[in-house]
C-alpha cells in the first residue's frame, strides 16, 4: 500500500460498516431555506482534489454562497469507496461556509451503495445535515426503465430491498439515481430533487457545484453569488 494514503481500503470498508449504523432513513429536517450541492474535480493527473460546496436559496434557487478547497488527493480511486477520496476536501470546504445549509444534495450515491453508505450518507453523518444522493449512474441494484416524461420514476431494487428511485428529471433524458443520504426519507428525497430542477437533467445545486469544480460543460461566474 502506498504510504501516502491516510487510510487503507480495508479500513475504509470497515469504517463504512461501522458508520452506516448512524444513518437515519426517516425525515428529520426542518425548514429548508438554503440548499447545497457538492462536487469534486481533480487536477494534476488526480494528485489534487478540488472540492466545491455551492449554496442556493430556496425556493428561489438563487446562488447565495460557495466555498472551494484544493488539497492533495490522499486516497486511491476505488469504486464503492469514492467518499474517502472526496470527503476530506469537502469537509474543508464546508468549514469555510458562513452558514450551514439546511439540506445537501450530493453528486453521488447515498443508501444505493453496496454497503449502504455512499458519499451522501458519509457527508450527512459527518456534518449531521439532511442529505440526498443524486447519482448520474447506477452503482448497484436493478430497475425497470421509467417512462420518458419528466417526473416518471421506478424503484431501484437490490434483492427484495428498495434502495433508491430511478427518476426522470427532464423529458427523454437519462434518469438520475436518487437515494436517501441521512435524515431524509426516499420519498422526500425525490420531492426535493424535483423541487431543485429547473428544466435541466441535473438539479440546480449540482449544476452550480459542477461548474465551480471545473466541469467544462457548464461554466459559472462566481460573482453571481452574494
Amino acid at each position: 500500500m502506498n504510504g501516502q494514503w491516510y487510510i487503507t481500503p480495508a479500513d475504509a470498508r470497515a469504517r463504512q460498516q461501522a458508520m452506516r449504523s448512524q444513518v437515519v432513513l426517516e425525515d428529520r429536517l426542518g425548514e429548508v431555506r438554503r440548499v447545497a450541492g457538492t462536487d469534486c474535480g481533480f487536477k494534476d493527473q488526480g494528485r489534487i482534489t478540488r472540492a466545491v460546496v455551492a449554496v442556493l436559496s430556496h425556493p428561489e434557487l438563487e446562488p447565495v454562497e460557495y466555498a472551494v478547497t484544493e488539497r492533495p488527493t490522499d486516497f486511491p480511486y476505488i469504486p464503492g469507496l469514492l467518499s474517502f477520496r472526496e470527503v476530506p476536501a469537502l469537509l474543508e470546504a464546508f468549514g469555510k461556509l458562513k452558514q450551514a445549509p439546511d439540506l445537501l444534495l450530493c453528486d453521488g450515491q447515498g443508501y444505493a451503495h453496496p454497503r449502504r453508505f455512499g458519499i451522501a450518507c458519509h457527508l450527512g453523518v459527518a456534518l449531521d445535515i439532511p442529505s440526498i444522493g443524486v447519482a448520474k449512474s447506477r452503482l448497484v441494484g436493478r430497475h425497470r426503465e421509467p417512462a420518458r416524461a419528466a417526473g416518471s420514476r421506478a424503484p431501484l431494487m437490490d434483492g427484495d430491498e428498495t434502495i433508491g428511485t430511478v427518476l426522470r428529471t427532464k423529458d427523454g433524458v437519462n434518469p438520475l439515481y436518487i437515494s436517501s443520504g441521512h435524515r431524509v426519507s426516499l420519498d422526500t428525497a425525490v420531492h426535493w430533487v424535483l423541487a431543485c430542477c429547473r428544466g435541466y437533467r441535473l438539479p440546480e445545486t449540482t449544476r452550480w457545484a459542477d461548474g465551480l469544480a471545473g466541469d467544462a460543460a457548464f461554466r459559472l461566474k462566481p460573482r453571481r453569488f452574494r
